[in-house]
Order: structure tokens, then C-alpha cells, then sequence
């Protein structure tokens, strides 16, 4: 397999599918070496075959607004791929979500799925519908409206979708309440749904408190302690508050949190008080990340994000492609000397070269954020056994997974030097185990 050049041809194929391409370069590229030790795996075309989606579900979606208006959204579902388990993956309604933003991150879902050791395949749905500014009563009947297509495609043996980018509990609550009428079920077919109807303890947490625990599992390779550090942390979201959460817990010090507006610097930290303020704001109020500053006293920067002040660590934990290579630059020149991504493919190939370049800690995503789909693997196993484990348990069985992502890392991606290259070793290890499989269940 040459890499180069079946990007080259999947580029020519998906001219307009820029982050799908991306993604795949990113893989393909760590992964090539490993690949042609395998002759079988060329021989069987097993490339072309893991880069394509099975398929991609594409409808309208047609709700109405509380003034009687109506309005039409597009709703995607992209299965990946399902070898080693039922397809997996988030949700996303934000006004950006197409089919390349979908495919990209299926693609990655597969692979981080196949890091946690649960039995996950990968996929990845949302719709270009955006839940701000909008009333409970008009999201409740989008979600409904998007569930009474996208129930056709998913079930507790065939795809189970979760919550991402504009997908909270009450959004998973919503389609699940409208899977249950339509289908006349009451299955695990969603996750991250609430305790009262099947949600595990720790979902909500789950992505913030793994990518906290994966960070200290690379700090520990080189004997540094997290207490009293300087945290940039990106978004304000589920991921970001949960990461805050944990450092806070761990001793750390969070100086920065951003939205789609800007981003505050907090020199003093965010401290628990701060945390529910912003919690309350984010979740309950929906308001944006300038009121902390205008609360609070402290710096807020329009339209900018946070790479640019000092720390020394940046847990990025909003979107991809939010540090380019100049903010990566920064960071490094300003004594970051670990980063590890709580968002999907938030680094550019060249932030991450710089990172790479620079012999920094750099976990990508795919490794350092699979906590969140791993409780969801977790809850699907709760769910099948119509049991409810306890938080502790829960949070245990969390950090045992994180700690053997870190692991198989360390394991495929330590170089002659030392230099542990988490992108590679992630990729390597999530994607033998996704080969091997299709190799064992034949071409279909």
C-alpha cells in the first residue's frame, strides 16, 4: 500500500469531502509500514474497503417552529463500519455538520472504538439543524421529525447513535422517547440517556474525565505530576466542563474555556464556584462564555481562541481543526508540553507536526477521548443486562480502559529514541484489530 497515493485517488473520488480526506491521510500515513507486513491485507484490497463507509443515509428532516413557520433540515447517518460490533457514534446538530464532517469522524469512530476493547463498530449521524436559540418545544419536535426517519436504521443489535456537538441529555431523551412510540420497544438503542430510563453514571463525565486520565498516564511516562499546572482548555460544553471538573479534583489550574464567540482568561483559575456558574449558564441558561468575563472581571477575546496565552498543558475540547499551525507555534514557544485532544481532530497535520517536531506529549483524539464512547459501551452492556452498576464501578472500569489505550500506545507507537508517537501507536493498534477482523469474516 502506498499511502500517498490512495489519498490521492480517494481525493479525485471526494473532491469536496476536505476533512474525510484528512482524516484518512492522518491514519493511512502511520499506518502504511505495518500495513505491508501483511500481503493478505493488500491482496484482499483491505484498504479501499476500511476507508469506505458501508453506507451513508441521507433525508430531509421537516419540523416547525413555535410561530408556525416551517422549516427543513437535511439528516445524515453514515455506518462505517460494524466488524466488530453494532455501529457506534454520536449525533451531531450544528449548523457545519455535512457528509464530509460525518464521514471524518465515522471513520475516526471506528478506529477509536476498536481502541477500548468493547465490541463497536463506527459511525457518525447529525443534521445541519443548530439547537441554539431555539425553544424546547421546537427542538422536541425536530428531534422527533429527525427520529421517525433515522429509527429505520438503528437498533440495539444494528447502530446505536449517542449525544455530541448540540446532542445533550435532553436532546437524547427527546429521540428516544420518539424510537420507543414508533417502534413499540424499550431497548438500549441510544446512549447517554437519563438515569431514570437506562443512562449509566459516569456517561456525562465519561469524555472530560477520560481524556484528564489519559493525560496523566503520558505525564507519568515522563515522571511529571498534574497538581499545580496551567490548563488551556477549548468549548464550554459537555467535554470541557467535565475535563474542568477533573483537574480541578486533580489540583490543576484551568485559565481558559471558549465558544463559537471567543474565549475567556481567567489568570486566577476556574474554581469549582466558577465551574457551576459556568455549568448553569451553558446548560441551563444557554448563554454564551462572554458573560463569565463580564461576571467575573477577566479578559475576553472575540472571535479568538485560547492557544496564544501561557500554560503548560492545552486540552483542546471543541471542534476540529481549531489549532492550526501558527496557535501550535505558540503553545510550544509558550511551554506547553502536553497536549491531548478531547474534541475530534481538533490539531491540523501541521499542528501536529509541530507538536511531533518539538518532542512534546500529543495524544489525538481518538485515543485520548474514547472514554465517552467507552461508557456508552458500557451502558449498552447495562442496558442488555437490565442491570445499573455504581459510579464507582463505573469509574473504575473507565480508568482500567484509558489506561489500556495508553498502553497499546506506548506499545506500537515508541520510536528507536523513546518518543512515544501516540498518533501512530493509536492507529496501529485500532487498526489491526479492525483488519483482522474483516480478514476473518471474509469479503462482504
Amino acid at each position: 500500500m502506498n499511502a500517498e497515493k490512495v489519498v490521492a485517488e480517494l481525493s479525485q473520488r471526494f473532491p469536496h469531502e476536505p476533512e474525510y480526506i484528512q482524516a484518512v491521510h492522518e491514519v493511512l500515513t502511520t499506518i502504511e509500514e505495518e500495513y505491508n507486513k501483511h500481503p493478505e491485507f493488500e491482496q484482499a484490497n483491505l484498504i479501499e474497503r476500511l476507508c469506505l463507509p458501508d453506507r451513508i443515509i441521507q433525508f430531509r428532516v421537516t419540523w416547525t417552529d413555535d410561530k408556525g413557520r416551517v422549516h427543513t433540515n437535511m439528516g445524515y447517518r453514515v455506518q462505517h463500519n460494524n466488524v466488530i460490533g453494532p455501529y457506534k457514534g454520536g449525533i451531531r446538530f450544528h449548523s457545519s455538520v455535512n457528509p464530509s464532517i460525518l464521514k471524518f469522524l465515522a471513520f475516526e469512530q471506528t478506529f477509536k472504538n476498536s481502541l477500548t476493547t468493547l465490541p463497536m463498530g463506527g459511525g457518525k449521524g447529525g443534521s445541519d439543524f443548530s439547537p441554539r436559540g431555539k425553544s424546547n418545544a421546537e427542538i422536541m419536535r425536530f428531534c422527533q421529525a429527525f427520529m421517525m426517519e433515522l429509527y429505520r436504521h438503528i437498533g440495539p443489535d444494528e447502530d446505536v447513535p449517542a449525544g455530541d456537538i448540540g446532542v445533550g441529555g435532553r436532546e437524547v431523551g427527546y429521540m428516544f422517547g420518539m424510537y420507543k412510540k414508533l417502534t413499540h420497544e424499550f431497548t438500549g438503542v441510544l446512549t447517554g440517556k437519563g438515569q431514570e430510563f437506562g443512562g449509566s453514571f459516569i456517561r456525562p463525565e465519561a469524555t472530560g474525565y477520560g481524556n484528564v486520565y489519559f493525560l496523566c498516564n503520558m505525564l507519568k511516562t515522563r515522571n511529571i505530576d498534574i497538581k499545580g499546572k496551567t490548563v488551556l482548555v477549548s468549548g464550554s460544553g459537555n467535554v470541557a466542563q467535565y475535563t474542568v471538573e477533573k483537574l480541578i479534583e486533580l489540583g490543576a489550574k484551568v485559565v481558559t474555556l471558549s465558544d463559537s464567540d471567543g474565549y475567556i482568561y481567567d489568570p486566577d483559575g476556574i474554581d469549582r464556584e466558577k465551574l457551576n456558574f459556568i455549568m448553569e449558564l451553558k446548560n441551563i441558561e444557554r448563554g454564551r462564555i462572554k458573560e463569565y468575563a463580564e461576571r467575573y472581571g477577566v479578559k475576553y477575546v472575540e472571535g479568538g481562541k485560547p492557544w496564544f496565552e501561557k500554560a503548560d498543558i492545552a486540552l483542546p475540547s471543541a471542534t476540529q481543526n481549531e489549532i492550526n499551525e501558527e496557535a501550535a507555534l505558540a503553545m510550544v514557544a509558550n511551554g506547553v508540553f502536553a497536549v491531548s485532544e478531547g474534541a475530534n481532530m481538533p490539531s491540523t497535520p501541521e499542528a501536529i507536526k509541530v507538536y511531533q517536531d518539538a518532542k512534546i506529549l500529543y495524544a489525538p483524539g481518538k485515543a485520548a477521548n474514547a472514554g465517552g464512547v467507552a461508557v456508552s459501551g458500557l451502558e449498552m452492556s447495562q442496558n442488555s443486562e437490565r442491570l445499573k452498576w455504581t459510579k464507582e464501578e463505573v469509574d473504575q472500569k473507565l480508568h482500567n480502559i484509558m489506561n489500556d489505550i495508553h498502553e497499546n500506545c506506548v506499545k506500537y507507537g515508541t520510536e528507536p529514541d523513546g518518543y512515544i508517537n501516540y498518533a501512530k501507536g493509536a492507529n496501529i493498534a485500532g487498526f489491526l484489530k479492525v483488519a483482522k477482523a474483516m480478514m476473518a469474516q471474509g469479503i462482504v
